[in-house]
């Protein structure tokens, strides 16, 4: 039985996915890994075609659907094998804030463009001396009558080139509890002050636009800030949750395709005028390879049955975050001593793939903060 049921819209929209994919995205991928960007034309064709923030209600654009259809465009994406078209940061990390915790205004303000494809998003937490600890952030924002001054930087932001508006996470340096001090903002990214910073040159996901931003006396009207004064640790500690979920259920789609791709080179590389497959050690690698895979994949898709039906399940999707992601790593491993010297080749998509997954373990909190994070709510 399976655990994800899946509609006949669902199936329907991972059909019309599919053949978008495979016309508008996977074609260009090896030009935009040169370029180490996607087009902002082919987020906005995205959007068009109903494939950004599925979730946001019908009155604002959306399809109003549940969680499923971030499972098949996660799924459906990992065929391209590329990270740059990064529509599960946008649709299922950063909008969710703005869906959940904006007001009417400012819901309608911005997320028919988010699902449009017209506003691309980034979630700025990140910042050079602060990576895991949201509490050790430098980034402030102080009020001034109606407006809030924002000042500091943040790295490593995902779309932070083709953004058009940031959450942004700072605190109040009036507040003593740093805890307390956080807040999240919206800021348009035609703000004066802002400014991008480098591209990053990143070991893996070359297409995707990871950049430093900087903000320098930027001012912000009141009125953008997300959800209660103070209450931004809460807000991030509440759709984290969601962030790690996305994060180990790409982990595992991203071990399939490497799958794939291993057991047919097995099958189709001799040695010795035998296919590799033949081979009882290579049989071995192979099921205990699957078997992995498998569990991820059972794994993740009941915390997507958990997550649907509003359970907490922050212990088990840490878990599972932690896991599957170096699950992924292993395996891009393995698969690399299996096809050998080939693997090193551009033209093997193993060399892109070891590349890609290694980040996985390391953001949205590194495993290590995983585990830590785990034996806290198991009472340890």
């Amino acid at each position: 039985m399976d655990i994800l049921k899946f509609s006949k819209e669902h199936n329907l929209f991972r059909e019309r996915l599919k053949a978008f994919l495979e016309t508008e995205v996977t074609p260009h991928v090896a030009q935009w890994e040169k370029d180490h960007i996607v087009p902002k034309s082919t987020w906005k064709k995205m959007g068009k075609a109903g494939f950004l923030c599925p979730m946001v209600a019908t009155e604002y654009g959306g399809l109003g659907g549940n969680f499923l259809y971030s499972v098949i465009v996660g799924e459906e994406l990992s065929y391209t094998v590329h990270s740059g078209l990064s529509a599960n940061v946008h649709s299922d990390v950063v909008v969710p804030y703005l869906d959940s915790f904006g007001s009417k205004e400012q819901k309608e303000k911005y997320l028919p463009g988010c699902v449009s494809g017209d506003i691309i998003t980034a979630i700025a937490m990140t910042e050079p001396d602060a990576g895991s600890d949201l509490a050790g952030m430098k980034t402030t924002a102080v009020e001034e009558d109606d407006h809030i001054i924002i000042n500091g930087s943040k790295t490593f932001i995902s779309n932070g080139i083709n953004c058009d508006l940031i959450i942004l996470a700072a605190i109040d340096p009036a507040v003593t509890n740093k805890h307390e001090a956080v807040s999240l903002y919206l800021l348009e990214a035609t703000t004066p002050g802002f400014k991008r910073g480098r591209q990053l040159d990143k070991m893996g996901w070359d297409s995707q636009d990871t950049a430093e931003l900087f903000f320098s006396d930027c001012r912000i009207p009141k009125t953008n800030r997300l959800g209660d004064a103070g209450s931004g640790f809460l807000l991030l500690m509440m759709k984290l949750q969601q962030e790690r979920l996305v994060c180990a259920m790409c982990a595992v789609f991203a071990a399939e395709r490497i799958m794939e791709f291993i057991v047919e080179y097995c099958k189709n590389t001799t040695l010795n005028n035998k296919p590799l497959i033949r081979s009882q050690a290579v049989q071995f690698d192979i099921v205990e390879m699957t078997t992995d895979v498998k569990l991820g994949r059972t794994f993740i898709e009941k915390l997507c049955a958990d997550h649907m039906e509003g359970e907490n399940v922050v212990i088990e999707t840490s878990m599972a975050k932690y896991w599957t992601t170096d699950m992924v790593n292993r395996i891009a491993e393995k698969s690399m001593d299996l096809c050998g010297e080939s693997a090193l080749l551009e033209s093997n998509i193993i060399a892109r793939a070891k590349r890609d997954v290694r980040v996985m373990s390391i953001f949205a909190g590194t495993n290590e903060i995983m585990k830590g994070i785990a034996a806290k709510f198991m009472g340890f």
